[in-house]
């Protein structure tokens, strides 16, 4: 009996009239007022999702990103369709990025199944739309490849090199405690942002690029080289050709997506000293494949695999710096005895194969040896406690030491426009020992989990020179920024959480040795206040996207992804349970 194929090129998923030759007829009737030649029309199909936007500088190259992918396709024999989706910034999105995300992925998943493509090249670059795209590309199936904007560069202010976005944080928190004033702000406005691409920083956009290689889902390479370089247009060809190559080898997402992939993943996470949000949007990311990221084991894998990169808010540099010093595959050189080696990558290869042919190691200082870490632990610690039941996570590498074993009074605010209202309010009885918790800007709660977790410190205590205090939150912070910030409190408060029931003057307690966030109140003490609280139900919207959202958010520890839009089951953990990925001693 003779095999049917599934259709292919511009055949692929015809709209239905009732008539399939008709269908297709209609469709190259179209098309072909393009100015496509019948040549053309029976070359395999490379979708290119195209996220430039007047609204979106970190995307600000994405019209010579797709010019360059082309013509990797056009060599490899393909024939290039680039194709627009929804383009999320992180500076202007409103109420914030993270509740733009799953419509950006919703968006990237039915436009890859509503249009003939047999792979797709995912062009995106700032902090959401990375995984917005992973996982609508997880979901989708269809062979894809994911392509960044890459870095800004640098500028200077005064003779010091300054990037987005650490640096934003640093000199306004220096005009917030009066140190500098405000034309000299102003000035570093102009500098701080110095060409198209994403912060130059190790900021959740070079978090997610080093993950998306990591995973095996970019390009070797493809992480590091900055926008507006020759390096980013070579990869960009060469991203065009693998995508034409991911085809007759039927390399779909969940081939190379694997357990095996997120565990290398993590690893990655906390040796490059990443972005917070990178456990968010892995967690999603997984979840559209069954797979579900195990905290516990995301911990106990984080005290045995240091911070390596000496970048900003870790560290001292810049993602030129780590380009210069040989990209993320300085990484997994260094972390190689703790890699599943034979996990598959887009080229068809295994991450080994890809190490083994990677340029050699050369004398540098940002990417550190093992024997000699910028931080001695992964850059990202879990934390549980009666505070916190289902988990929160503190960035510790970025965090100031003596504060990481902490006690203080907590100083409480309702929400964020609390917050906003009374921070700088001299009449806030606030010391620089206290701890600030933040409460209602969870999931549901803010809604969309802004990155208000970076609690600004209080203005009367910055201009007595305090620069860190712990903060507690339900929320998120930016990759780039600094502090000791407990983040990611799970449950959130505006769904009964315990965050809910802190109240100023309670004392709290942070021990990150411990891995233990502790509201120090009896629980019959917590009982009575839980049976207090006047259960008012979480908000609530009648209509559109607000409304959708609302109903169908998970919490932080399911990635915020819509439950909808999960796998129905988990059918793997990452990192593995109970194993270590090192290699074992061998016998004498």
């Amino acid at each position: 009996m003779e095999k049917t194929t599934s259709p292919s090129g511009f055949k692929k998923g015809l709209t239905s009239y009732g008539d399939v030759g008709f269908s297709a007829f209609l469709r190259k009737a179209f098309i072909k007022g393009a100015g496509y030649s019948d040549d053309a029309l029976s070359r395999p199909v490379i979708g290119i999702i195209n996220t430039g936007s007047g609204y979106n500088p970190c995307h600000g190259n994405s019209a010579d990103l797709i010019i360059a992918v082309k013509r990797g396709i056009q060599l490899a024999g393909g024939l290039p369709i680039d194709f627009p989706t929804i383009s999320i910034h992180e500076s202007f999105s409103h109420p914030t990025s993270m509740f733009l995300r799953n419509l950006m992925a919703m968006d990237t998943e039915e436009m890859i199944r509503a249009q003939p493509m047999d792979a797709v090249v995912l062009i995106g670059g700032c902090d959401k739309t990375v995984p917005a795209q992973l996982m609508g590309a997880a979901s989708a199936g269809v062979p894809a490849v994911q392509l960044v904007t890459g870095s800004m560069l640098t500028g200077a202010h005064r003779g010091q090199r300054v990037g987005a976005c650490s640096d934003c944080r640093r000199f306004w928190g220096n005009f917030r405690a009066g140190e500098i004033d405000e034309t000299e702000i102003n000035r570093v406005n102009d500098q701080l942002v110095a060409s198209v691409g994403t912060c130059s920083v190790m900021g959740t956009a070079s978090t997610m690029a080093c993950v998306a290689e990591a995973l095996g889902i970019m390009v070797p390479g493809g992480a590091s080289p900055p926008a507006v370089t020759a390096d980013r247009m070579r990869i960009a060809e060469k991203t065009g050709a693998v995508a034409v190559a991911m085809i007759a080898q039927k390399l779909t997402p969940e081939k190379i997506l694997t357990p095996k992939a997120f565990e290398n993943a993590l690893r990655v996470l906390l040796a490059i000293g990443g972005s917070t949000n990178g456990i968010i949007h892995l967690t999603a990311i997984a979840g559209r494949l069954g797979i579900a990221i195990d905290l516990e084991a995301f911990d106990r894998i984080g005290r045995e695999t240091p911070v390596l990169v000496d970048l900003k808010p870790s560290g001292q540099s810049y993602m030129e710096d780590f380009h210069h010093a040989g990209g993320l595959a300085a990484v997994l050189r260094e972390l190689r005895p703790m890699l599943h080696l034979d996990a598959l990558t887009v080229t068809g290869r295994t991450l080994g194969e890809e190490l083994d042919a990677a340029s050699p190691a050369f004398p540098q200082e940002i990417v550190r040896n093992r024997t000699k870490p910028v931080y001695a632990e992964g850059g990202i610690a879990v934390l549980r406690g009666n505070l916190a039941p289902g988990g929160a996570i503190i960035k510790q590498s970025a965090a100031s030491k003596h504060l990481l074993e902490h006690e203080g009074r907590a100083v409480v605010f309702a929400n964020a426009e609390d917050l906003a209202r009374r921070i700088d309010d001299p009449a806030l009885k606030v010391a620089a020992d206290d701890i600030l918790v933040l409460q209602g800007i969870g999931p549901i709660g803010a809604p969309g989990m802004p990155e208000a977790g970076y609690i600004p410190i209080p203005k009367q205590l910055a201009r007595q020179g305090v620069k860190d205090m712990v903060r507690i939150s339900d929320g998120r912070m930016s990759g780039t920024a600094t502090g000791t910030i407990v983040l990611h409190v799970t449950p959130e408060s505006a769904i009964g959480g315990p965050l809910a029931l802190v109240r100023t003057g309670d004392r709290i307690r942070l021990s990150v040795a411990s891995r233990s966030i502790s509201l120090l109140v009896s629980d019959a003490e917590l009982a009575a206040r839980a049976a207090k609280v006047k259960r008012t139900p979480a908000k609530t919207a009648e209509r559109g996207y607000l409304k959708l959202f609302l109903e169908n958010v998970t919490q932080a520890d399911e990635g915020c992804d819509f439950g909808f839009l999960r796998a129905a089951k988990m059918t793997a953990v990452a990192p593995a349970q109970n194993k270590s990925t090192s290699k074992p001693k061998k016998r004498r």
